[in-house]
Order: C-alpha cells, then sequence, then structure tokens
C-alpha cells in the first residue's frame, strides 16, 4: 500500500504548474511527494481534451495519497499580438520609423498589423510599445484612426504574432476573452478549485468571472500590469486571492521597480487577509540544470521571508528537465527559511492589525495564546474557511489543522499558509467538537498526548462566519481508543 501524506513540516506553499514534463499520473504524483500542495493548469496552453486527464489524474492521486489536493486554473487573458511578417520575421533597425495599422497584408522592416482596434483608441503620444516581452521598444510619435507611428527605440528582430504590452496606458478591453469563458466553462465542469484570473487593470475586471464563476471556485487576480498597482487596494478586497505575477509585470515595469511593487503586493494582501502567490522565473535555471543559481534560492528565500502564502514554479515544473527535483529544492529552501531563529521576527516585520470582529480578534488571540502556553497546533472547525483564512493572517508559529464538512472548502485551502485541511463529518455539539479535534490532532500526527492544543470553531455550528469559541485543551493521548471519524 502507497504511503499517504502526512502534514507539511513547512507553512509556505507549493504550487506547481503541470506540462509535457509533468502531466502523467506518476509524475503528478512524485510532484505532490516531492512538496508540491497545489497544481496549476495553464489553460494558454493545450486543448480541453489535453486538460480533462490531467484533472482527473489529480483527484486521483488525491485519494491515493488522503490528503484534499487544490488545482488552479489560469486563464489567458487578452493576450495582445502583431500580425505576420512576409518570410515570417523582420528585423527593426533602432531608430527607425515602424508603423503599425489594421492591414491584413504581411508585414516587412516597415509594418506591421495591430488587430487591436481598442489599442488605437487607448494609445497617446509617447507611449511605449513593447514586443516579445520587452526585447523591442517602440515609441509613439504619430496618431491617426486606424494606425500609428513610431520610432524603435531598441531594435531587433520580431517574428510572426508575438505578444505587445501597452504598460502606459489603460487598454479598454475586459480581462476575459472568448477563449477565456470557454475555458472557464470547462474548468468549472472539471471541478477545479480555483480560477486566475490574467491582465488584471482594474476592480471591475473581476465583475464578470466573479459572475460567471457562481460560488463553484474561488478568484485569484493575477497583478501583471502597472494600471493594477494603482487600484491595488480596491483589488485585493474584491478578489479571495492574489498573485505576484512578475512575467508580464516585469516587462511592463522597469526591472529595478518590480521587487518593490512585490513587497507591496505581498504587504498588502496580508494585511486584507488575502492569500498571495509569489509567482515566476523563481528557479528558472533548474529549467536545464539540476541545480539552481544562488541568486534563485535567494529569490524564493525572499518571498518566504515576506510571508507569501506559497511560491509558485512554472516551466521548471511543467517542461523543464528536472521537474520533480525543482520541487524538492524549493521544498528545502523553505524549510532552511522557515527554521531560521530569526524567521519569525523577519516574517512579522510589519504589523498585522485584527479587524474590529470577534472572529478576527479569537485568530489573533490563538496566536498569542499557542505561544504563551506552548500550544502545539492550532485547530479550525469551518464551513466557508474564513476562520482559517483569518488564523493564516496572523501567521502563528504552529500548525494550523482544519476541519471542514466540505471537501470544496478542504481543497480551497491548499494555497493558505500553514494550513492541512482535513474533510470531516459534521459536529453537532461543544463536546463533540472538542473530542473530533483532540482525536484529529493525535491521527494527523500533530500533537501527541500531554499536550495542548487550540480549538477555534463558531456556535451554532455549521453557520459561516460566527467565530465565536477559542478552547484550549490537553490531550492524553487515549482520545483515539474505539474511535474512527
Amino acid at each position: 500500500m502507497l504511503r499517504q501524506l502526512a502534514p507539511r513540516a513547512r507553512k509556505v506553499r507549493i504550487l506547481a504548474t503541470l506540462g509535457p514534463a509533468s502531466n502523467t499520473p506518476e509524475m503528478i504524483e512524485r510532484l505532490a511527494r516531492a512538496g508540491a500542495d497545489a497544481f496549476r493548469v495553464n489553460m494558454s496552453h493545450g486543448t480541453h481534451a489535453d486538460h480533462a486527464p490531467v484533472i482527473a489524474a489529480i483527484r486521483a492521486m488525491e485519494k491515493t495519497l488522503g490528503r484534499p489536493t487544490t488545482i488552479l486554473a489560469d486563464l489567458q487573458g487578452p493576450k495582445l499580438r502583431v500580425g505576420t511578417f512576409a518570410g515570417g520575421k523582420a528585423t527593426l533597425a533602432t531608430g527607425s520609423s515602424f508603423r503599425l495599422d489594421r492591414s491584413t497584408k504581411p508585414g516587412d522592416s516597415t509594418r506591421v498589423c495591430l488587430p487591436h482596434r481598442e489599442i488605437f483608441d487607448a494609445l497617446e503620444l509617447g507611449a511605449r510599445l513593447l514586443l516579445d516581452d520587452g526585447k523591442l521598444v517602440l515609441r509613439v510619435t504619430e496618431m491617426a484612426e486606424d494606425h500609428v507611428i513610431t520610432r524603435v527605440e531598441v531594435g531587433g528582430i520580431l517574428s510572426d504574432r508575438k505578444g505587445l504590452n501597452v504598460p502606459d496606458v489603460v487598454v479598454p478591453v475586459t480581462a476575459m476573452t472568448e477563449k477565456d469563458r470557454r475555458d472557464l466553462a470547462f474548468a468549472l465542469e472539471q471541478g477545479v478549485d480555483w480560477i486566475a484570473l490574467s491582465f488584471v487593470q482594474r476592480p471591475e475586471d473581476l465583475a464578470e468571472a466573479r459572475k460567471l464563476i457562481g460560488g463553484k471556485a474561488a478568484l485569484l487576480a493575477k497583478i501583471e500590469k502597472p494600471a493594477a498597482l494603482e487600484r491595488l487596494e480596491e483589488i485585493v478586497e474584491l478578489a479571495d486571492a492574489v498573485m505576484v505575477a512578475r512575467g508580464d509585470l516585469g516587462v511592463e515595469l522597469p526591472p529595478e521597480a518590480v521587487p518593490p511593487a512585490q513587497k507591496r503586493i505581498v504587504e498588502i494582501a496580508r494585511r486584507m487577509g488575502r492569500p498571495v502567490v509569489v509567482a515566476t522565473q523563481m528557479l528558472e535555471s533548474m529549467i536545464t540544470a539540476p541545480t539552481p543559481t544562488r541568486a534563485e534560492v535567494s529569490d524564493v528565500g525572499n518571498a518566504i521571508y515576506d510571508g507569501a502564502d506559497a511560491v509558485m514554479l512554472s516551466a521548471e515544473s511543467a517542461a523543464g528537465a528536472w521537474p520533480v527535483e525543482s520541487v524538492a529544492m524549493m521544498d528545502r529552501i523553505a524549510m532552511s527559511v522557515e527554521a531560521d531563529p530569526g524567521f519569525a521576527a523577519r516574517l512579522h516585520f510589519n504589523e498585522i492589525k485584527a479587524d474590529a470582529t470577534t472572529a478576527d480578534a479569537l485568530a489573533d488571540a490563538a496566536r498569542e495564546i499557542a505561544s504563551t502556553v506552548g500550544a502545539r497546533t492550532i485547530i479550525c472547525f469551518t464551513v466557508s474557511g474564513s476562520t482559517a483564512r483569518r488564523v493564516a493572517r496572523e501567521r502563528p508559529s504552529v500548525p494550523l489543522l482544519v476541519l471542514t464538512p466540505k471537501l470544496q472548502t478542504a481543497r480551497r485551502l491548499g494555497l493558505l499558509w500553514g494550513v492541512h485541511a482535513v474533510s470531516t463529518r459534521e459536529i453537532a455539539s461543544f463536546e463533540e467538537m472538542v473530542a473530533k479535534a483532540k482525536r484529529m490532532a493525535l491521527r494527523h500526527g500533530l500533537a501527541i498526548g500531554g499536550e495542548r492544543v487550540i480549538v477555534l470553531a463558531g456556535v451554532p455550528f455549521g453557520t459561516p462566519g460566527s467565530t465565536n469559541v477559542l478552547h484550549v485543551v490537553r490531550l492524553t493521548g487515549d482520545e483515539l481508543k474505539g474511535h474512527r471519524d
């Protein structure tokens, strides 16, 4: 019989992207055993027929490992691209003039089609156009209704359908395309736990996705546009989680502006009680090499010191030569950082003040009491997951065991700092709550006889968002006798 996964010793979660190098049932299980807590399915690549067996394999593995497993479907978003060239590519000379227009005629070194009318409406004189992930830079010098003339500030080779970024203006496009709507419907049918919305520019971008999701999954906003930083708190408020998507963010911002932007996004998400994922190029060299650079190790470590809920692997686990080793390396980095005697002080460098609610006050108190009395774990009973989110926001020094009657809730909590979620039967009384909390702490190896645990719940039971009970109990070690949950 295969060994089930014990609770992770680390608090930060690892989100691994699946792709050609890792999308078989055998590889998915190897990634989970190496340390992956959640899996990203990138809807930018592959078809629904490709993704369906991958999602099914994760759900099958979930039963094998005895742990709810989180699936995030990442929508492509409105990717802007230029048209095609005669011969497939052209060379744009630095200092030359280059035209972008609506003509579908193949381009050359002087012009190319830009099949996005909304960009012509939004552009301003002096605005930059970044092509092929920022490798080429154009500056708008003349404008008309159906074309713009630019000066090539950084030239190079531009090939068919390369991506285009417009960092200096808000492009009037919705965050969801027709492809995204089809992909979203498919992902919800497959029962994924999180939907990631790409290229969010403003709070309103979340409204359509939220309506279409209809409560069937949680919504994560990817912060990868400078415009999103201008209304960051409003976006975080409306999202269930956010991602520091440093790929496009690093294209549209100057490179030196990305670290402070990352710090700000993480700090605001933590303050507002939303899970935050740091992503892109974290162990990039491990796409081809079995070990990362020391700078990459420090990058992952810094995100963990900042208190990110999760760190993400992209091509490293999806298409690289060392997917399992990449996950294992990220796991070791996290373990090392969290074992640092100074980790707690750095983690709480920015004070996260509890909101003026009973539930938030109890979550804050649970962290303090756990430290004062030496409790081994905090146990939350929750239906919606709100109690777990409140406690995780406080970044307690002990594990957080979350017990919920809803498997859907347990799966969604896989992106949350320090959480080990268990789907279990409902409870009906205070006495049953205490007894089950003791048994589960023992069964999952999060406490032993003679140790204290802290129990948080809401009374009456089964009422979402009603956390109003904090109870400290000591285990005897005999609680498991004659009981099955």
